[in-house]
């Protein structure tokens, strides 16, 4: 039944799909869906406007008009579905991007049998996979580390990312503007609860879509009860350090 009620809207133009308001929205009505916040269904936003002031770009706000009645039954059945979801470690097709690896980086005796001309800068990788969609919360590398969660973007704009921060973390990438921000919130809180993480750095563009990650891994911590150190550095386009927090 639709009835005239306020509502949150989305101002497109404006939205540069950050996913802040995402996470903020308590009833799970938003999702990032090809770079933008959508409302997923009407019946699921509340309309009180909780994910407005975590909006950089304002591009969120109340209007009244008709719509499907807020349904709370309809709000927790969403939310148990989103927190059923299964955490898969491998996929089927037992695809190399998904294999759980651990390994130590080249050291100065190995790199001394490598040509001169390849040898400009040895890899502080310990892990594979990076990405934060592919790694389960039980994956050995996690356990006690020290977590470096880096923006996809930095790792081309900042040049000495091997030798300034990824030595000795386990590195997990995303980007909070393209992929799932509620998958995202989910998995760092699983990774809090079960791994023991011994602290956090995340490493984000100075662009505003980049502004939702520190945002994940804060309601990760937040929903695991969990308060681990946490420092954010923000790089330049030009690949500078702007800002530590």
């Amino acid at each position: 039944m639709k009835v005239k009620r306020k509502i949150i809207e989305i101002d497109e133009e404006r939205c540069d799909g950050c996913g802040n308001c995402v996470i903020a929205c308590a009833e799970g009505a938003l999702k990032i869906i090809d770079g933008k916040a959508k409302v997923l269904s009407d019946n699921l936003c509340d309309g009180l406007g909780a994910c407005i002031g975590d909006c950089p770009q304002d591009a969120l706000e109340i209007i009244e008009r008709e719509s499907e009645e807020f349904d709370e039954e309809a709000v927790e059945k969403h939310l148990e579905a989103q927190n059923n979801k299964e955490e898969t470690a491998v996929m089927p097709c037992g695809c190399p991007s998904t294999q759980i690896q651990s390994f130590a980086p080249t050291t100065s005796c190995q790199s001394a049998n490598v040509p001169k001309t390849f040898d400009k800068a040895r890899s502080a990788l310990t892990h594979w996979p990076v990405q934060i969609r592919l790694i389960p919360p039980t994956a050995p590398f996690l356990r006690g580390a020290d977590l470096l969660v880096v923006a996809d973007c930095v790792a081309v704009a900042f040049p000495s990312l091997h030798r300034e921060f990824l030595a000795g973390k386990t590195v997990m990438m995303g980007c909070p503007k393209f992929d799932d921000v509620q998958e995202y919130v989910d998995k760092f809180a699983d990774i809090f609860k079960i791994a023991g993480v011994k602290s956090v750095t995340t490493l984000v563009m100075e662009v505003p879509c980049c502004s939702g990650l520190p945002m994940i891994v804060k309601k990760g911590m937040e929903k695991a009860e969990v308060n681990a150190p946490n420092r954010q550095v923000t790089i330049s386009t030009r690949g500078e350090i702007l800002e530590e927090r």
